[in-house]
This record gives structure tokens, sequence and C-alpha cells, in this order.
């Protein structure tokens, strides 16, 4: 089975140039920091969540490239958030408009901005609280419009949208990505 997450305590001093050179040193890991400068040291996900996690990459991607007004990442990014937190998203997308503002330094670190749509999906060594928690974080941010909390465990996905209450879909086949994913249509049924 595998663990959870390790939580470490750094000094407050430690830089944003420092955390990402610890990631770096680190990659076999996934690494976050919150707003309160609390860091996750994650295992790297079992073969089934891996898989699970591709197969929404992959749609999000496909639908991405024919849209063409943005740009995907994977959970593997880390994004700097105006909250002091570094996130790093299971599945997220920008649109090119706000991701070409930022300079080809801060596109090669951890980007300084959140994501347009964040996915995060809950594997079945996860606990559902911190999740949540972390998705109201991103709610926090400027930028963000829409994330899905994926519930592999109790087949519910959680829709976040900024200032609004959560909207909890119990089985669904499919989730849309509403205005801020035109046309995008993500087959849960292939997640669950």
């Amino acid at each position: 089975m595998l663990s959870s997450p390790l939580f470490l305590q750094f000094p407050s001093s430690m830089t944003d140039e420092q955390f990402f050179e610890f990631c770096q040193m680190n990659r076999d890991l996934r690494i976050e920091r919150n707003q309160y400068g609390e860091i996750s040291v994650m295992p790297p996900t079992g073969s089934e969540t891996g898989n699970r996690n591709f197969n929404i990459a992959g749609q999000l991607w496909v639908w991405s490239e024919k849209d063409g007004t943005g740009i995907c990442f994977d959970s593997s990014t880390g994004f700097k958030l105006s909250t002091g937190g570094e996130r790093s998203p299971d599945v997220s997308w920008i649109s090119s408009e706000r991701w070409n503002v930022l300079s080809t330094a801060e596109q090669k670190g951890f980007a300084p901005i959140c994501p347009d749509f964040v996915i995060e999906l809950r594997s079945a060594s996860d606990s559902l609280k911190p999740l949540q928690e972390k998705m109201e974080e991103y709610m926090q941010e400027p930028g963000i419009q829409l994330g899905w909390l994926i519930d592999r465990k109790n087949s519910q996905v959680y829709v976040y949208r900024p200032h609004m209450s959560v909207k909890c879909l119990e089985n669904p086949d499919s989730v849309r990505g509403e205005h801020v994913l035109p046309g995008f249509v993500l087959n849960v049924t292939k997640v669950w």
C-alpha cells in the first residue's frame, strides 16, 4: 500500500530559488509547499492512478490541441502561487494570453501563475481533506476559473469555481469544461 505524503518543516528563510533547487535535486519525488510554508513530499503514484491521471491529461491535451487557445501541463509542473505556495496540480491548463505575459525565465522555473483550470485526482492512499484544502487554495488565486477534484474512491467529482459553493457530482459519466474550456468533455468512465 502506498503511504501518505510526508510533511516537512523548513526555515521560512528558504527562498523560492532554494526551494526550486531542492525540488530539482529530488526529481523522483513530488514536492509541494503550501501557503503556510509546509512542504509535502509525495511518493510516485501507483500504476493504476498513474494510468488514470495519464488518461485525464490525454483527454485534455487532445482538446487543447484542437482548441489552440492555451497549453496543458502534467503533474510534475510546479506553479508559484500568490499565496506563497508552490503547487503541482495533477493536470492543468493556462490560456496562451496569460502564459505569454510571463518572461522566458518565469516560464522555465515554477511559473508565478495559477492555471485557469486545474484537476486533482484522488488516489487510493490520499485523504480527501488535504486535497479539498489544496483546491480551496487554488480558488483564492487570480486567474483560476475552474477546478475539478476527482474522487475515484467515491465516484464523485467536486466542481470548484471562485467565489461559489463547491458542487459535488455523483458518479457522472462525463464533466464539461463550461465556458472556461468550451467544447471540452472529460469522459469520467475512463477514470473510474
